[in-house]
């Protein structure tokens, strides 16, 4: 093909559009949470792997904020893949397993922790994999990586990402 009939041509994205939260509180988070993006940038029929820069924060429990408890590290990934949600669920969970995640307490400490946050426009209330993520709307630790790596960023069925943080700081 000649390079005029190809100018102006580009292809169609490749993959849905998926952002992961990563967070770690046990062990040497930032080599677990490093160690998890290169297993990430290894899955098959995964590609385009963005993450954002590793933040701190307060352990989130299901009473609430735990500042006894070791802190976070947490970030963003946002990739591109053609796995099924579920397949590619099952593959987070995988990761976490290799990494010594022990699922005993909910909401409790852990080596590391991986969640789909939004997988494109999908939604789902399957009880396994509840999509977009119930509960990203209100935590900032996912909201402020999202938007180092995406300033125009949506949550589906909830809004802008700008928006839903400026109203966790009480600006909206």
């Amino acid at each position: 093909m000649s390079r005029r009939l190809a100018q102006g041509f580009a292809p169609a994205a490749w993959g849905t559009p998926v952002v992961v939260a990563l967070g770690a509180n046990l062990g040497d988070r930032a080599a677990t949470l490093r160690a998890a993006i290169d297993e990430l940038r290894a899955l098959p029929l995964t590609g385009d792997v963005q993450v954002a820069e590793p933040i701190a924060s307060v352990a989130v429990k299901l009473d609430g904020p735990d500042a006894a408890a070791p802190q976070y590290l947490n970030t963003v990934a946002i990739l591109r893949t053609r796995l099924a949600p579920t397949v590619l669920l099952d593959a987070l969970h995988e990761i976490e397993n290799r990494h010594g995640r022990v699922r005993v307490e909910r909401w409790g400490d852990r080596t590391l922790d991986l969640d789909i946050i939004a997988y494109g426009e999908v939604t789902s209330a399957d009880p396994d994999l509840t999509l977009p993520h119930p509960h990203a709307a209100a935590r900032a630790f996912v909201l402020d990586p999202w938007l180092a790596l995406d300033p125009d960023a949506v949550l589906p069925g909830s809004g802008r990402v700008d928006v839903l943080r400026a109203a966790l700081r009480g600006e909206g």
